[in-house]
């Protein structure tokens, strides 16, 4: 039976050694809670205040984070893979080393993000904004960048191999070569 906690506040609260996995956390308030190390897979978040939450190293897999605001997050090392962040704002989130393959990040924020050495392989950032973004090191192969924001991001010894970049905006984007 998986925990429900929608709507609730728990801003600033501790919520480690949780079992959260599957959990509703609908519309929650859970900015500047602390959930390192946690496993939330499979988790509704969706619309969930995360702003400033420390949720490094936490497991989101395939969760649901449409709506959610991540923005000031630190989520390095975070494990996402399949997970939905449609619309999620992550301005200025701390993403390095997080595994982001296969997420679905359409019209996401990721304005300002520290997104170096991820895995995002095949993931999904159609209209997207990414700009001023740190993509540095990060595995991006066959990821889909339609319409997106890429304005002044620095993709240096980023691996694109594959992506989808029709219509995006690399304008004074650091290290980009078209091919």
């Amino acid at each position: 039976m998986s925990v429900n906690l929608s709507g609730q506040d728990l801003s600033g609260q501790d919520l480690r050694g949780r079992n959260l996995a599957g959990a509703h956390l609908r519309d929650a308030n859970l900015s500047g809670a602390n959930l390192s190390g946690e496993n939330l897979s499979g988790a509704d978040l969706t619309g969930a205040n995360l702003q400033g939450a420390d949720l490094n190293g936490i497991g989101l897999e395939h969760a649901d984070l449409r709506g959610a605001d991540l923005s000031g997050a630190d989520m390095r090392d975070a494990s996402m893979f399949c997970a939905g962040l449609i619309e999620a704002k992550l301005v200025g989130t701390q993403l390095a080393g997080a595994d982001l393959s296969r997420a679905e990040l359409r019209n996401a924020d990721l304005s300002r993000a520290d997104l170096s050495q991820v895995e995002a392989g095949r993931a999904n950032l159609d209209d997207s904004d990414l700009g001023s973004a740190n993509l540095r090191g990060s595995d991006f192969r066959r990821a889909k960048f339609r319409n997106a924001n890429l304005q002044g991001a620095n993709l240096e010894d980023a691996d694109m191999r594959g992506a989808k970049l029709t219509g995006a905006n690399l304008e004074g984007a650091i290290g980009w070569r078209s091919e």
